[in-house]
């Protein structure tokens, strides 16, 4: 027996969220694919100095994503086929998935807040490793690399130094900053500091952004799934 009156409504707006929420799986599991092929960070990430990796913080949280954006997706289309369906097991399981996808997010929105700031620190760190590489008055093979590495943050995002640099620096910066032209040859360069933190930042922020939009629609489908769910229970003829 199918469901009629605001019960029937109920059933085709939880058709329509859960079809919202497999798009919203779909664009996040996109905005993770380019996070984690994005130029500027790949280019930033994938620097080795004295035998370490940049810090790849950053990365685990997109994979953690890409992750979410296919399970929304796959649960998406379970609870468009359940509430078409009118299946209250179809139901139940998409509203027990709904549930720890939900106390997923809250958990890794709790642990990206109390974070935000490591993944530009654990950057600002390993750049001032080979920043203070690079004005070693003893030229070596670790002299070299930093050189290379400090070149790819110059390029990359536009910027050189540290804001307070030393005099060896400025001795070394017109072959480690970006080539200007004559109009901003006059401007101070921008401190690689604060561009590590305005980049991060703003990506955590689109993350954060999503995170919040999914979390909306997550609350509006747990009440419609179980309204739904109660609404086939009563309308189920026991014999």
């Amino acid at each position: 027996m199918t469901v009629v009156g605001c019960n029937k409504c109920i059933k085709f707006m939880l058709f329509f969220f859960n079809f919202v929420f497999w798009l919203a799986g779909g664009v996040i599991l996109g905005v993770a694919l380019w996070l984690r092929h994005d130029n500027q960070t790949s280019s930033l990430l994938m620097q080795q100095f004295e035998g370490q990796q940049a810090p790849n913080t950053f990365y685990i949280s997109v994979y953690i994503l890409i992750a979410v954006g296919a399970v929304m997706m796959i649960v998406g289309f379970l609870g468009c086929y359940g509430a078409i369906q009118e299946s209250q097991c179809l139901l139940g399981t998409f509203f027990f998935l709904l549930v720890c996808l939900f106390a997923c997010e809250v958990a890794a929105g709790i642990w990206g807040f109390s974070n935000r700031d490591t993944i530009s620190k654990e950057m600002i760190n390993f750049y001032d490793a080979a920043y203070i590489k690079s004005v070693d008055i003893v030229d070596s093979s670790s002299k070299t690399a930093a050189i290379k590495v400090l070149e790819v943050f110059h390029e990359t995002l536009d910027c050189c130094g540290k804001g307070d640099d030393s005099p060896l620096f400025k001795q070394v910066a017109g072959t480690l900053c970006p080539k200007k032209t004559q109009d901003d040859a006059l401007l101070k360069p921008q401190s690689c500091h604060l561009k590590l933190k305005d980049l991060f930042s703003e990506k955590l922020c689109l993350i954060g952004l999503a995170a919040l939009v999914v979390a909306v629609i997550m609350i509006f489908e747990m009440v419609f799934t179980m309204v739904l769910c109660c609404a086939i229970r009563n309308a189920t003829p026991v014999y």
